[in-house]
C-alpha cells in the first residue's frame, strides 16, 4: 500500500483493550475542559464539544503522531475572544476556517521542521508552565458562586470536594501497584461516580458546567460579507490562531516523540490540524489544537496507536447524542483529581535536578518561558520570546569565540586562519585581529574553519579588502563560500578564492 494513503501502520501491534479504555478516559477528561473553554469565550457550550469531536477524529486518523490528542483547546480559543466580542460568532467560524487553510499551507511547504529551533530550556519552560496552568485551573473547582461573586468553598462542601479529589488521586497513585490491566484514571472516575451516586452525595457535576446534550454537528456556512474588509478583520486572528495552535501542537508532538521514543511527522500533523479546523469552521466547532494534558492522560493510560483518539472522539459524539444524562452526573471532583495528577506528571521534575548544572542563561530562559506561559496563557508568545533570547545568547557566545591563528610562510606572506563564524556579532572582534599597517605586502585569510554567515560579515570583508588595497597590499581570501564571492564586487581584482572545499549547510526536511 502506498505510504501516502496508509492511515494506519498495520505492522504495529495494537493492544485494543488498552486503546479503548484510554480513549474512554480521555473523553471523560476532555469534555469538561472543552465546555469550560467554550463558556469562557462566550461560545455555545456545544461548540466546544463539536470541536473536541471533529479535532479528535480528523487528527487521530490523518495526523502525523499516533497517541496525540487534539480537541477544543483553550490556547487557541483565547485568541478568538476579542473577535467574538467585537464581531460575533459568524466571524469566529470564518477565522477558524481560514486558520485551517494557513496550517495546511505550512504543512504543504514543509515548514514544521523549524520547530527544531526551539531549544531544550524553552521546552522545559513550556512544559513546566503548562503543568502549572493545568494545576491552577483545577483550583477553580474549589470555588462556587455566592451573591453573584466567586468565593471559595467552605464547611461541608469543601470537605466533600477535598475528600473526593483525594480519593481520586489515591486511586491513580496506588492502583498501578496492584494491576495495570485498566487505566487508573478511568477506574478513579468510575469509583467516585458510583460512590456519589449510591450515597447521594451533593457535589458539583459536569451538568453544573453546561448541558452536553445535542445533535450531530450541523453544516453551517459562516454568514459574513465576502469582501476585502472581512478578510482584513479575520486574517490577523486566523494567523495568530494558526501559529498558536501549531506551536503548541508541534511542541506536544516533540514531547510525545521523547516519551514514546518514536518519530512523528510534523508536516503531516500540520495538514491534519488545518483540515480539522476548516471542518470546525463549517460544522459549528470553535476550533482547536493538540491538548497536552489529554495527550499525557492518553499516554499514561498506555495508548500508543491511533485507536484511542478515535475512540475518545466517537465517545464524545455518542455522549452528545445519547449519553448526556449519565455523563452529566459525573462528579467534577473525579475529573479534578485526574487532572491534578496529569499536572504532576507533566512537570519536568528533572529540570529541577539539573538546575545547578545548567548554564545561567538557560536557567533564566526556562524560568522566563514558564512565567510568561502561566501569567499570559500565551504559549506562542512565551516560546517566541524564549527562542529569541536563546538566539541572542548564542550569538553573543559565538561572537566571543572567533579567533585567528597567524603565521608567515616561506614566501613572506602572512596567513590568518580564522576559527568561528563571521556574522554581525563577531565583526568587531574579527576586525581587531588584523594589523594592516605592519602586515607584509601579501596577506592570506583562510576561511576553511570559518563561515561567513550574514551580510554584516560580507560587508566587513569588503571594507577590510579596501583598507588593504589602499595600503598598497594584496589580500587573498581562501575557502570563501560562493554566495559571498558574488557580493564582494568592490574587491574584484585583489581577491583569490577557492570555493571547492566550502560546504553547504541545509536544514534536513522531515
Amino acid at each position: 500500500m502506498s505510504s501516502r494513503i496508509r492511515f494506519f501502520d498495520f505492522s504495529q501491534k495494537v493492544n485494543y483493550k488498552t486503546e479503548i479504555l484510554a480513549g474512554l478516559t480521555v473523553a471523560m477528561t476532555m469534555m469538561p475542559e472543552s465546555l469550560s473553554f467554550a463558556i469562557l469565550a462566550g461560545f455555545p457550550p456545544l461548540a466546544g464539544l463539536y470541536a473536541a469531536f471533529i479535532m479528535g477524529l480528523v487528527t487521530s486518523v490523518f495526523g502525523g503522531r499516533p497517541g496525540l490528542i487534539s480537541g477544543g483547546a483553550g490556547a487557541v480559543v483565547v485568541v478568538l475572544i476579542a473577535l467574538m466580542n467585537s464581531h460575533g460568532i459568524e466571524f469566529v467560524f470564518a477565522a477558524v476556517a481560514l486558520a485551517g487553510v494557513i496550517q495546511i499551507m505550512i504543512g504543504l511547504f514543509k515548514l514544521a521542521k523549524f520547530i527544531r529551533l526551539v531549544p531544550q530550556p524553552v521546552m522545559y519552560g513550556f512544559v513546566n508552565g503548562l503543568a502549572i496552568i493545568i494545576f491552577m485551573a483545577q483550583l477553580k473547582q474549589f470555588k462556587t458562586i455566592s451573591g453573584g461573586t466567586e468565593v471559595w468553598l467552605t464547611g461541608m462542601p469543601l470537605l466533600i470536594m477535598g475528600s473526593l479529589v483525594a480519593l481520586t488521586i489515591a486511586i491513580v497513585i496506588f492502583l498501578p501497584r496492584f494491576t495495570k490491566a485498566v487505566p487508573p484514571s478511568l477506574v478513579a472516575i468510575v469509583v467516585v461516580f458510583f460512590i456519589v451516586l449510591i450515597f447521594g452525595i451533593q457535589t458539583k457535576t459536569v451538568s453544573d458546567i453546561a448541558s452536553v446534550s445535542g445533535g450531530f454537528p450541523p453544516f453551517h456556512i459562516p454568514n459574513i460579507p465576502l469582501n476585502l474588509e472581512t478578510l482584513q478583520v479575520i486574517f490577523p486572528y486566523a494567523l495568530i490562531m494558526a501559529a498558536v495552535g501549531l506551536t503548541e501542537g508541534l511542541l506536544t508532538l516533540n514531547l510525545v516523540d521523547e516519551i514514546t521514543a518514536t518519530k512523528g511527522n510534523g508536516n503531516k500533523e500540520c495538514i491534519a490540524q488545518g483540515s480539522a479546523n476548516i471542518l470546525n469552521g463549517f460544522f459549528f466547532g470553535m476550533g482547536g489544537c493538540p491538548m497536552i494534558a489529554q495527550t499525557l492522560v492518553n499516554l499514561s493510560a498506555g495508548a500508543r496507536a491511533r485507536l484511542s483518539g478515535i475512540v475518545a472522539s466517537l465517545t464524545i459524539l455518542l455522549i452528545i447524542l445519547f449519553g448526556a444524562p449519565v455523563i452529566g452526573r459525573v462528579p467534577m471532583a473525579a475529573l479534578t483529581g485526574v487532572m491534578i495528577m496529569v499536572a504532576f506528571g507533566t512537570f519536568e521534575w528533572v529540570s529541577l535536578k539539573i538546575f545547578n548544572r545548567m548554564p545561567r542563561q538557560d536557567v533564566f530562559v526556562g524560568i522566563l518561558v514558564a512565567v510568561i506561559t502561566v501569567l499570559l496563557h500565551n504559549l506562542a508568545l512565551a516560546v517566541l520570546i524564549g527562542v529569541i533570547i536563546s538566539a541572542l545568547v548564542f550569538a553573543w557566545e559565538s561572537a566571543k569565540r572567533i579567533r585567528a591563528k597567524k603565521y608567515m610562510d616561506e614566501t613572506g606572506a602572512k596567513h590568518y586562519e580564522i576559527y568561528g563564524p563571521l556574522f554581525f556579532g563577531s565583526v568587531a572582534a574579527f576586525n581587531d585581529k588584523f594589523d594592516i599597517m605592519n602586515d607584509p605586502r601579501v596577506v592570506i585569510i583562510d576561511f576553511k574553519d570559518s563561515r561567513v554567515a550574514d551580510m554584516s560579515g560580507i560587508d566587513a570583508l569588503n571594507k577590510l579588502t579596501e583598507r588593504y588595497h589602499k595600503a598598497g597590499k594584496s589580500l587573498h581570501l581562501h575557502h570563501l563560500s560562493e554566495d559571498c564571492i558574488k557580493l564582494l564586487k568592490n574587491a574584484g581584482d585583489v581577491i583569490e578564492v577557492n570555493i571547492l572545499e566550502d560546504p553547504e549547510y541545509k536544514v534536513v526536511a522531515d
